[in-house]
């Protein structure tokens, strides 16, 4: 664990009260924005069933050794406080838990104070945390890539580049949606057979993804890489991300060029953001990568992380159901080479980008992370507990991931990510 950051102290215990088995201990602390009383969206950072309101303790003097302005906590979007950059975001998140501190008693003696700066979870709307001028979503779990691979391509899998670079491709920034925001399956083109005609509807093969996304802070300026040792530097946090996929349109539109109409419908984010700094005790060693990896994606030390992922469906009128368990661990690419090969040729980063892990599959069959591996490309549906199948998500059916990780007794979750899929809206 890095003691350096004073925030992840396992023996810090809050005044706040955190029920057992939390996703926001103190040592958590993730950022969000929240709305609440029709007020405007304020910064908000979670403690246990609580929401800590920043810019209600900016407003009260408890953060003026900080550069910060009320525009940047009284915002939308976490991006313009995202400009203050890495060293600052880390002691801006130890101050906070140096008040939430339960030997603090600055903050916990003024009921006054603390009663408007707290607000309870279920008294606020979470929006969506970022306003992501770009995203990239990768294809890095070597499950998934091998899984895919081999019901197209049976002799060869994993095609001959995927074991050198980091594959990815620049996505749609403008339909992603926060947690609980529900969405209307998309239409598009499809084939029923090759050599067929296509055909125009809603998709019949619509999948989620199970993902996890980091944000960035602002890179360096357009024409300079970021190194794998200074990759850390430049991320903020995680989030939880479910890339949904219509897996018909997908097939017919994706050669040359890839996906397209079969992603930007909708992609769903958690509304908390972890730090990579809460993230620190879990990191464990990455996946061995063979051959050797060229120069520029080395890297020594820990630099993947152990973090719990379940996926849940649930159908309308019946309860949820867990069809997957997977682990962050499985990720054969890690997010420091990823940034550090998206920025290899001078692409700039800027605060509030996201980049999207690719779906994270398990060696085994019950940790496939999508309906295409888990139902087996419809050859092996999932049985529901309410008597039905699954072989894709159908309408009226809720998707939930949930992601924490655990160690020695300590919990940093990430809450969830859930949406539910509504019928396609008619074309005319």
């Amino acid at each position: 664990m890095n003691m350096k950051i004073a925030a992840n102290d396992p023996k810090r215990k809050s005044w706040v009260p955190i029920p057992d088995g939390s996703d926001f201990p103190i040592q958590n602390l993730p950022f969000g924005i929240f709305v609440n009383d029709g007020k405007p969206a304020h910064v908000g950072v979670a403690i246990g069933e609580y929401v800590m309101d920043l810019h209600a303790l900016f407003r009260a003097g408890f953060l003026e050794e900080f550069d910060l302005t009320e525009s940047m906590l009284e915002n939308r979007f976490l991006n313009d406080l995202l400009h203050i950059g890495k060293k600052k975001m880390r002691a801006l998140r130890d101050r906070i838990s140096d008040l939430l501190l339960d030997s603090n008693e600055s903050l916990q003696q003024h009921q006054e104070v603390y009663g408007s700066i707290l607000i309870p979870m279920d008294q606020v709307e979470m929006l969506l945390p970022i306003q992501p001028g770009d995203y990239t979503d990768f294809y890095s779990s070597i499950v998934h890539a091998t899984n895919v691979g081999s019901m197209f391509r049976p002799d060869n899998p994993l095609l001959p580049n995927w074991k050198h670079i980091p594959i990815g491709y620049h996505g749609r920034s403008s339909s992603m949606i926060v947690s609980g925001t529900s969405f209307h399956r998309p239409l598009g083109q499809t084939i029923v057979k090759d050599g067929d005609p296509p055909i125009f509807g809603p998709t019949k093969q619509l999948d989620f993804e199970l993902e996890m996304g980091f944000i960035t802070f602002d890179g360096k300026p357009l024409g300079q890489r970021i190194s794998i040792e200074e990759a850390d530097d430049y991320i903020f946090g995680m989030v939880i991300f479910n890339d949904w996929s219509a897996r018909d349109i997908q097939r017919w539109e994706y050669v040359p060029l890839g996906p397209f109409l079969s992603k930007n419908f909708a992609s769903s984010l958690s509304p908390w953001v972890v730090t990579l700094d809460a993230l620190e005790p879990f990191r464990i060693a990455g996946e061995k990568q063979e051959p050797a990896v060229l120069p520029y994606l080395q890297y020594h030390g820990e630099k993947n992380l152990d973090i719990n992922l379940q996926v849940f469906i649930k159908p309308d009128g019946s309860e949820a159901q867990l069809v997957s368990a997977s682990n962050y661990k499985h990720m054969y690419w890690t997010m420091e080479q990823q940034l550090a090969h998206q920025t290899v040729n001078g692409c700039n980063v800027r605060a509030g980008d996201l980049y999207a892990s690719g779906t994270i599959s398990a060696p085994e069959a019950t940790g496939f992370g999508s309906m295409l591996e888990l139902a087996w490309r419809g050859t092996k549906p999932i049985n529901m507990h309410d008597g039905t199948t699954r072989s894709f998500i159908l309408d009226g059916d809720t998707v939930t991931i949930k992601a924490w990780s655990e160690k020695n007794g300590l919990r940093i979750g990430f809450g969830e990510v859930t949406a539910k899929v509504l019928p396609a809206i008619p074309f005319e």
